[in-house]
């Protein structure tokens, strides 16, 4: 499995990015036919996690409905992460893990930012216009590779 480089420089753990990064931008590109895929990845994800006997009866006594969930911060899989794009998925499944690269272009402090530098990206490298040279096939799903056929 390649490591994400940033610079030159490989990240290996969480402790490896800059303090206040919530996520980053990536480029992973698949070696032997030089297609990419750029795209942003979290570091933490949320996720609900129902409380138990114990932790409920521990809640201070309020009015109305007790909450009978929390919620978890965890890390994200952000280590084993190649991209959500078909074609990506389906050369993994295949073991292909060693012929990719993955780049970090940057990091990003928020999760509002990171969709912005992830459509910035992706719109300055023409990423629809050149369907062979890019996996990806939409921005925001709003923007399709398919809207620029009637183009040519």
């Amino acid at each position: 499995m390649s490591n994400w480089l940033y610079k030159n420089k490989e990240i290996n753990t969480i402790e490896d990015f800059p303090e206040g990064t919530f996520g980053f931008i990536y480029k992973v590109t698949y070696i032997p036919e030089n297609i990419t895929y750029i795209g942003k990845k979290s570091l933490y994800h949320n996720s609900k996690k129902k409380l138990g006997k114990k932790e409920l009866e521990a809640l201070p006594t309020t009015r109305g409905r007790k909450s009978s969930t929390k919620i978890v911060t965890k890390e994200s899989d952000w280590k084993t992460y190649y991209g959500s794009a078909k074609p990506i998925l389906s050369l993994l499944k295949e073991k292909k893990h060693d012929e990719f690269s993955r780049e970090i272009l940057q990091f990003v402090s928020s999760k509002k930012l990171l969709t912005y530098y992830e459509c910035k990206y992706l719109f300055e490298h023409g990423v629809l216009e050149h369907p062979t040279l890019y996996f990806n096939d939409n921005i925001l799903g709003k923007f399709f590779t398919r809207d620029f056929a009637s183009q040519d």
